[in-house]
């Protein structure tokens, strides 16, 4: 499956926009992490723990996005997009999307 954030695949034409295709993650902090992020506060620096935490969340809402695509025939996604919000203290969602399309 093919995945890009333009509006069309450079080099191919869209044959039929096939709708909006979206996938979600709710990711909640752990306690652990929290007090090693409370520290590197202090001193300065990444997160690796809430990093690889959100990578792995963006992954799995890239992968459902795709197979919602998948469910509908479509050979690619256009125009995707990652949105990340807090939806209480301490979980965030990450949202996926764009539009399925097939390709000529």
């Amino acid at each position: 499956m093919l995945v890009v954030t333009t509006d069309g695949v450079p080099g191919r034409e869209v044959a039929e926009a096939l709708g909006l295709v979206r996938g979600a993650t709710v990711r909640a902090k752990h306690i652990g992490t929290d007090i090693v992020a409370g520290l590197r506060n202090l001193v300065g620096g990444e997160v690796k723990s809430y990093s690889s935490m959100l990578a792995g969340a963006r992954e799995q809402a890239m992968d459902r996005m795709i197979e919602a695509a998948r469910a509908l025939g479509a050979d690619a996604v256009v125009a995707c997009r990652l949105e990340t919000s807090s939806i209480m203290s301490g979980a965030s969602e990450i949202v996926a999307y764009g539009t399925a399309v097939r390709l000529k």
